[in-house]
């Protein structure tokens, strides 16, 4: 059996995908739920700053490496796997940018020292949507190491 780089490289970077996400959702989610909103609002920034720009490239990235390993010759049970990786990365992207990235832009406005009194709470529903993206990559992670071990 000869595994390609590039299934080495899908496998590594989903697995860098499901695994902060599931760190985020083990410790950090609920450390950020404990916090009064100021200090809530003072670390998301934080937090997200270099979070932003790698994230979705390695969602995507992972998602166009799959992509090519469905198109290329190769056991069909294989392919089948890369490609419902496709779909499980892009549900994490669409659920990041969809639900996620918005409430986390909504947060940057408000001034940590000037939460407004009649402030709605969105860590509940951040967290909620986190979960499913979380579990979307885990499932990724899952399909694109069945589908190396297949091929």
């Amino acid at each position: 059996m000869q595994i390609s780089p590039l299934a080495v490289l899908v496998v590594v970077s989903s697995g860098m995908v499901a695994g902060v996400l599931f760190a985020v959702a083990l410790s950090v989610v609920p450390a950020l739920m404990a916090m009064p909103a100021d200090r809530y609002l003072y670390t998301t920034t934080l937090l997200g700053r270099n979070w932003d720009p790698v994230m979705p490239i390695l969602v995507l990235g992972t998602a166009a490496g799959d992509l090519a390993l469905a198109l290329l010759p190769g056991p069909q049970s294989a392919r089948l796997l890369f490609g419902a990786t496709v779909v499980l990365m892009l549900g994490v992207a669409g659920v990041s940018h969809l639900c996620n990235v918005p409430i986390n832009r909504m947060l940057k406005r408000i001034a940590p020292d000037a939460v407004p009194a009649d402030w709605a709470d969105p860590r509940p529903r951040w967290r909620a949507w986190h979960l499913l993206r979380t579990t979307l990559a885990v499932a990724a992670l899952t399909a694109n190491s069945l589908g190396v071990a297949l091929t």
